[in-house]
């Protein structure tokens, strides 16, 4: 819809915004950077609209706190639009001038009252009311979303529900404003715009497009597949099932990260040959039957591409340690002895990047001399442009207009039961980085933050008769685990958290086939689990 699922905004325009509106990220502890400028934005004086099922920080300090049940993202949002349109809120005259499918979004969103979406998202009608008038009201709101949009069965609609509310008030396309997906880690946009999607070339030119297909073939010097790749779940499930020979993995541990860890223990002990390729010694590479010591951030030159698209230089400041590399010699290496490339194609990171300006248009203006001090955002087509602050200023990149694409909610694939009555979702603490691969091994963090946590609220935990540090058995239909319980307030009912950084703990239980049918990511952020005292 809007292309490659980055900010459409900048970092710095986060303190000038009006209005902020947070859904699905817990920014001040996942993104304390981002975190800290919407703190400063609302000492400013801008309104801050929360929901999420959790009370994080942020909603501490804003203005509309909306605690909506795990996965009602959807209705929630459409649910706003409805308020919006039926109030006659809405930016009417950039709809006629930017985008069609007006009548189709509004007789869409009909039926999601604020009563209706009310007891969908289990919060009050009148603050899904205040709300949208907040967002509507604005000159300029943006919209800042993370995993708790698309990590999800229904991602994809969340995030088509994101859009249609920005293009509603007429927020894409002007500066301040925008629709703002936060990536998970530090190059998470860098790695899509080099092509690391099973569908895509870099710069998010289609595998299947012809004209891309030769392009690349002649660049490589090299025949290439026509068809479109496996996703991760997708290459997990092959590989559980004895169909899948051989797999790579480089920088990523699934044994942590990914839903139903019992399944790719399984997926990762079945394949025959697996290669693991990391900084240390992670649980996934516990399996592997081959490690290659790849270089930390500081062992080598480069780019990093961050949430806000801006290209930025790495400089290697201490030689690699013991045999490791740098990831693109690693490469490299292998290509030479599979003869994909002649001996010494490369010489230097530069050498890469050069080729890749080359080959991708949005990054064709951009250069190491160009980014020596200071980052340039793409898109930057030639050598004098500035870069782009912000995305869709004139035109969409489509064209000239832009369709809604209105969808109807639809409840999560796993919803609670008589066996499983209670519902966990889980996501980052600021204390440790995804999997604990680095943070781990810093003795003070890992001291205080050791071993996970479940979240439960007072009126579940008297319920269940549990104390705040009893030990408790969680268990989904997936699986158990052994953890400790945390009496809180940041959660309500029948709702838990769980932080997901730690081996043998939430992603034991969470769901693999519980998939988004467009994406095919995993519904992780809605689990049925049962809770009983040890």
């Amino acid at each position: 819809m809007l292309g490659s699922g980055a900010m459409t905004n900048s970092i710095g325009e986060v303190i000038n915004n009006d209005t902020i509106f947070v859904i699905g990220s817990n920014t001040t502890e996942t993104h304390p950077v981002i975190g800290a400028s919407i703190k400063q934005a609302v000492r400013k004086g801008a309104k801050l609209i929360v929901a999420d099922p959790v009370k994080i920080k942020l909603a501490e300090i804003a203005d509309c706190y909306l605690q909506i049940q795990p996965g009602s993202n959807t209705a929630l949002l459409n649910g706003m639009i409805n308020y919006i349109i039926e109030n006659n809120l809405q930016d009417s005259e950039y709809i006629r001038k930017k985008v069609n499918n007006f009548e189709f979004l509004k007789e869409t969103v009909k039926e999601y009252t604020i009563e209706k979406t009310s007891k969908i998202c289990g919060v009050k009608p009148e603050l899904i009311a205040k709300a949208a008038k907040i967002y509507a009201d604005s000159p300029a709101a943006g919209l800042y979303y993370a995993m708790g949009i698309t990590q999800h069965s229904t991602g994809v609609d969340n995030v088509k529900s994101c859009v249609n509310l920005a293009l509603t008030c007429g927020n894409i396309g002007k500066a301040n404003a925008g629709i703002n997906p936060l990536r998970g880690q530090n190059n998470v946009q860098g790695a899509c715009d080099m092509g690391a999607l099973p569908d895509k070339f870099p710069g998010y030119q289609d595998v299947t497009d012809p004209d891309a297909i030769n392009k690349f073939q002649d660049a490589w010097n090299t025949k290439l597949s026509t068809t479109n790749g496996m996703r991760m779940s997708e290459m997990m499930n092959k590989a559980a099932n004895g169909k899948l020979g051989f797999m790579y993995i480089v920088g990523e541990n699934p044994m942590v990260s990914d839903p139903d860890t019992h399944h790719v223990t399984k997926a990762l002990k079945t394949v025959d040959f697996l290669v693991v390729q990391d900084i240390f010694l992670t649980e996934t590479a516990e399996l592997a039957d081959i490690v290659l010591p790849a270089t930390t951030f500081a062992e080598k030159n480069g780019t990093f591409t961050n949430t806000e698209r801006r290209v930025q230089r790495v400089r290697k400041a201490i030689a690699p340690v013991g045999n490791s590399k740098p990831d693109w010699v690693i490469f490299s290496e292998l290509l030479e002895k599979f003869g994909g490339i002649p001996k010494n194609k490369y010489n230097s990171s530069k050498d890469l990047f050069e080729e890749l300006s080359s080959l991708t248009p949005q990054y064709s203006g951009i250069s190491y001399d160009r980014i020596d001090s200071v980052g340039l955002q793409w898109p930057c087509p030639t050598k004098d442009h500035p870069g782009t602050q912000f995305l869709h200023k004139d035109k969409f990149i489509n064209g000239e207009k832009i369709d809604f694409i209105p969808v109807k909610y639809r409840d999560p694939i796993e919803k609670a039961t008589k066996e499983y009555p209670i519902t966990m979702t889980t996501g980052r603490i600021l204390e440790h980085y995804h999997t604990r691969t680095m943070t781990m091994r810093t003795d003070e963090i890992d001291k205080e933050f050791k071993s996970s946590w479940m979240d439960i609220s007072p009126e579940l935990a008297k319920e269940l008769e549990i104390k705040d540090k009893d030990k408790i058995i969680v268990s989904s239909p997936r699986g158990k685990i052994f953890t400790v319980a945390k009496i809180s307030n940041t959660v309500s009912g029948k709702t838990v958290f769980m932080p997901f950084h730690f081996g043998n703990g939430a992603n034991v239980l969470t769901n693999g086939e519980a998939l988004d049918p467009v994406c095919s990511i995993p519904e992780l952020k809605v689990t049925a689990i049962n809770i009983s005292k040890i």
